[in-house]
């Protein structure tokens, strides 16, 4: 298990981690730390805990709107896909119907053909 030293606050914290996750840790607290000053920017000295909250609180809205974003993306492209689908079938049918217009198309020609053409002499008729 790994570790990571982040300061948010104003207060050092020991955070434990998965090996390999110290860099992205240390974003987040980065992130955090950065919201936390944004807020005393906007409202001043309002108390730690408060501007702390406050910080926590515009984090998880940002985290919601972007949950329904993603459900949002989620379901727009599950519509998307059922139509691709559709439309892939609807194709595959029209194929289908081609081949077998062709097919009937060929076998008319081909019959055609045949009534239309003279018969193959023989050897014996020209003798």
């Amino acid at each position: 298990m790994a570790a990571v030293v982040v300061a948010i606050a104003g207060r050092t914290y020991r955070m434990s981690c998965e090996e390999g996750e110290e860099q992205r840790i240390e974003e987040l607290a980065r992130y955090v730390e950065g919201k936390i000053q944004s807020m005393r920017e906007s409202f001043g000295e309002i108390g730690e805990q408060r501007i702390i909250v406050m910080a926590a609180l515009a984090i998880a809205d940002e985290a919601t709107d972007a949950r329904a974003k993603a459900q949002a993306t989620e379901t727009e492209i599950a519509a998307l896909r059922a139509e691709l689908d559709a439309a892939r079938r609807a194709s595959d049918a029209a194929s289908a119907r081609a081949a077998k217009a062709l097919g009937d198309a060929t076998r008319r020609i081909v019959k055609l053909n045949g009534e239309l053409s003279p018969p193959a002499a023989s050897p014996d008729d020209g003798l």
